[in-house]
C-alpha cells in the first residue's frame, strides 16, 4: 500500500471511529441495562409482587421469546428503512416500555411486560453489528466490534453498583425501590433514541464529515470482489441464507455463548446477595466479574486482529468460561467464587467480539443482514433458556451448585462447533485484509 493511502485510512478510520464508537457504546449500555436490571429489581420485586425463582426466571427469560420473533424482521427493516431511522425508533420504543416495567403487579403482568421490551429492543444488536460493516472494512471488525461490545460488561460495571443504590429509593414519592430502577434506567434510553434520529449516518456516501477522498477510500476497502451479486440478493437468495447450516451452526456456536452469559447475568445479583451483603455490596461485588470481562474483551480482539487469526481466539476463552462455571459448582468460599466467576466472565467476554468477525466476513449484502440477525435471534433463545434453566434448578436443589455446572455445558458446545467449524470453512485471505 502507497503511503498516500496509508495516511488516506488512517485518517478515515480515525474519523469514523471517533464519530460512531462512542456513541454506539452508549447506546448498547442503554440497551443492555434496560435487558438485565431485572437482576437488581429482584432482589426486592419478587417479594412485592409474588414471584417465586421458577416464576422470575419466566418472566426474566421472556424477553427473548418477544425479541426472537421480531429480529430478523426488525434488522430487514433497516436495511429498508436506514439506519439511523430505526435506531432511534428502537430505542425510544423499548426505553418507554422499560420504564413502563415499574407498574407491573403480579406475576402475567410481569411476562407481558418483559415480553413487550423484548419485542421493542428486537434488531438492536444486529443492527449495530450490520451498521459497523457499512463503515469498517473487514481487518478492523474485530476490535471495532470489541470496542462496542464492551458496552455489555461496561454496563453493569456501571450499572451493577447504581442499580443496588437505586433500590435504596424505596418509599420516595410513594413508589418503591424496584419501580424507580425502572423508570430511571429506561429514560437514558428514550433520549439516546432522540439524539440517534439526528446522529447517526446512513452510509458512507451521505457522510458529510468525511471528506471526499476519505469516502472514496472507504468505498474502494468496503466493496472487495464478489460482493456487486450479493447486494442484488433476492427474496430466494434470503431463504437460502436462513437454511445455510453455515448460518445455523454459527448460531448455535452464539447460543452456547449467550446462554452461559445470560443465565450467569440475571442471577448473579442473587448469587452474590446470598453472601450476607446490602444491596449496596451487592452491586459493587457484582461488577468485578464483568470489569475483567471488559478488559479482556479488548485486548484479547486487538491481539486476534493483530495475527488474523479467529477460531482459535474464539475457542480458547470458551473452553476458559467452561471451566471457570464447572469449578464455581465446586467451590465453598464464597470471595474464591467470585474470584472464579470473573475467570469465566473473562472467558465469556473475550470471545463474543471474535465471533462477530465470522458472520460478517462469511456474508455480504442482503445475506449479511439476514443471516446476522437470524445467528443472533436463534441464539438469544438461549436469554430464554440458560437463566430459565438457572432458576429451575435452584428452585429443585435450593443451591446454585447444580445450576452453574449446567451453565459450563454451553460454551463447551461452543467451543466444541467453532473448532468443527474453523476445520470446514476457510474465510478467503482477501476477506481478512484491505
Amino acid at each position: 500500500m502507497k503511503p498516500g493511502n496509508e495516511r488516506v485510512e488512517a485518517r478515515t478510520i480515525r474519523k469514523i471511529r471517533r464519530r460512531l464508537v462512542p456513541f454506539l457504546v452508549l447506546c448498547y449500555v442503554a440497551a443492555y441495562l434496560d435487558r438485565v436490571n431485572v437482576g437488581f429489581a429482584a432482589l426486592t420485586m419478587n417479594a412485592d409482587i409474588g414471584l417465586d425463582a421458577l416464576s422470575y426466571s419466566l418472566g426474566a427469560s421472556i424477553f427473548f421469546v418477544g425479541y426472537f420473533l421480531f429480529e430478523v424482521p426488525s434488522n430487514y427493516a433497516l436495511v429498508k428503512v436506514g439506519a439511523r431511522r430505526w435506531i432511534a425508533r428502537i430505542m425510544v420504543t423499548w426505553g418507554i416500555l422499560s420504564s413502563a416495567t415499574a407498574f407491573v403487579s403480579g406475576p402475567t403482568s410481569f411476562y407481558v411486560a418483559r415480553f413487550l421490551v423484548g419485542a421493542a429492543e428486537a434488531g438492536f444488536f444486529p443492527g449495530i453489528i450490520l451498521y459497523l460493516t457499512f463503515w469498517f472494512p473487514p481487518a478492523y471488525r474485530a476490535r471495532i466490534v470489541s470496542l462496542f461490545m464492551v458496552s455489555i460488561p461496561a454496563s453493569s460495571v456501571v450499572g451493577a453498583p447504581i442499580s443496588g443504590s437505586l433500590l435504596g429509593l424505596d418509599g420516595w414519592l410513594g413508589l418503591k425501590g424496584w419501580q424507580w430502577l425502572f423508570i430511571l434506567e429506561g429514560a437514558p434510553a428514550v433520549l439516546l433514541g432522540l439524539v440517534a434520529g439526528w446522529y447517526l449516518t446512513d452510509s458512507p456516501e451521505r457522510a458529510e464529515w468525511l471528506s471526499r477522498e476519505e469516502r472514496d477510500w472507504l468505498r474502494r476497502a468496503l466493496r472487495p470482489a464478489g460482493d456487486a451479486e450479493s447486494e442484488r440478493a433476492t427474496a430466494s437468495g434470503i431463504a437460502r441464507a436462513m437454511a445455510s447450516p453455515r448460518i445455523l451452526c454459527l448460531a448455535i456456536v452464539y447460543f452456547g455463548l449467550t446462554a452461559s452469559n445470560y443465565g450467569l447475568g440475571f442471577w448473579l445479583p442473587q448469587i452474590v446477595k446470598a453472601m450476607g451483603l446490602t444491596n449496596t455490596q451487592t452491586g459493587l461485588v457484582t461488577a468485578l466479574p464483568f470489569l475483567s470481562g471488559a478488559i479482556a474483551m479488548v485486548l484479547w480482539a486487538r491481539h486476534s486482529d493483530r495475527s488474523k487469526e479467529r477460531f482459535w481466539h474464539m475457542a480458547l476463552p470458551a473452553a476458559l468460561a467452561c471451566m471457570g462455571l464447572a469449578t464455581c459448582a465446586c467451590l465453598r468460599d464464597p470471595w474464591l467464587t467470585v474470584l472464579v466467576l470473573s475467570v469465566a466472565a473473562t472467558g465469556i467476554f473475550a470471545s463474543l467480539p471474535v465471533f462477530w468477525t465470522l458472520p460478517t466476513a462469511m456474508l455480504t449484502g442482503t445475506r449479511a443482514a439476514t443471516g446476522i440477525a437470524l445467528i443472533n435471534s436463534i441464539a438469544n433463545l438461549s436469554g430464554f433458556g440458560g437463566p430459565y434453566l438457572v432458576g429451575w434448578i435452584k428452585q429443585r436443589s435450593g443451591s446454585f451448585d447444580g445450576a452453574l455446572l449446567a451453565l459450563s455445558i454451553f460454551p463447551l458446545i461452543s467451543t466444541a462447533l467453532v473448532l468443527v467449524l474453523g476445520w470446514a470453512v476457510r474465510i478467503p485471505a482477501e476477506q481478512e485484509q484491505i
